[in-house]
């Protein structure tokens, strides 16, 4: 129902520009004697130009997820109070950009920096196509510049890793096959007598590889567990 709901918005859109097109044909006689009139259909005419550009552009984005809301991650890099404060630039950018479309954007979590900027920050952003839009910026972001901080104005390089993400659909069902995971349980070694020794109270469960994704997705889950009587 979710990707039916999308179509039919899609085909509504160029539904209403091709109604509005036929619309001012059939003015275009009568504005050769009203001036007032024709200025209101060149009006109107750019508008429908401009639309139609934003609608073929959309037309672009053919990967599976660009149609969906995106997650915005954005962490400083070395560099200190130079780095945390071009990451609060990028993030004031980004607002700004889903601001000006009318995009739906809400900070979930963010680190402030110690002296200016920020750590790091999480921001969800909402609205057609977000995620195709914001997905060429994934990526490391360089900035030089004479330093306001350094009180001898030197030429600083800072760095921040942007990420981006689309968002997960809420009805996803992971399966995890038990045969793909390896399960390792361990008992303490420290003194406290034989229920410390004999008490598993450590698990493991790294996952064996199975050629399947990149080993940079490939997690190691670790859990510690205590027993009380």
């Amino acid at each position: 129902m979710r990707q039916l709901a999308e179509k039919k918005s899609v085909v509504q859109r160029w539904r209403d520009l091709e109604k509005r097109v036929s619309d001012l044909t059939e003015l275009l006689p009568l504005a050769e004697e009203d001036a007032a009139l024709f200025s209101e259909i060149e009006r109107e005419l750019a508008k429908l130009s401009s639309q139609l550009e934003a609608l073929e552009f959309q037309m672009a984005f053919s990967g599976e997820f660009d149609n969906r809301d995106a997650i915005l991650a954005i962490h400083a890099g070395a560099g200190g109070t130079e780095s945390q404060d071009w990451a609060a630039m990028l993030m004031r950018m980004y607002l700004r950009w889903a601001e000006r479309r009318n995009y739906k954007a809400e900070i979930l979590d963010i680190s402030p920096g110690e002296e200016a900027g920020i750590k790091s920050v999480v921001i969800g952003i909402g609205g057609d196509y977000a995620a195709g839009y914001l997905k060429s910026e994934h990526g490391v972001h360089r900035l030089v510049r004479l330093s306001p901080f350094d009180a001898d104005h030197a030429r600083h390089t800072s760095f921040a890793l942007v990420e981006v993400m689309p968002e997960a659909e809420g009805d996803i069902d992971v399966k995890i096959d038990p045969s793909d995971l390896k399960i390792d349980v361990y008992r303490s070694s420290a003194p406290g007598g034989q229920h410390m020794q004999k008490t598993s109270s450590a698990v493991r469960i790294p996952p064996i590889p199975t050629g399947r994704g990149s080993p940079a997705r490939r997690s190691v889950l670790s859990t510690r567990t205590r027993k009380r009587q």
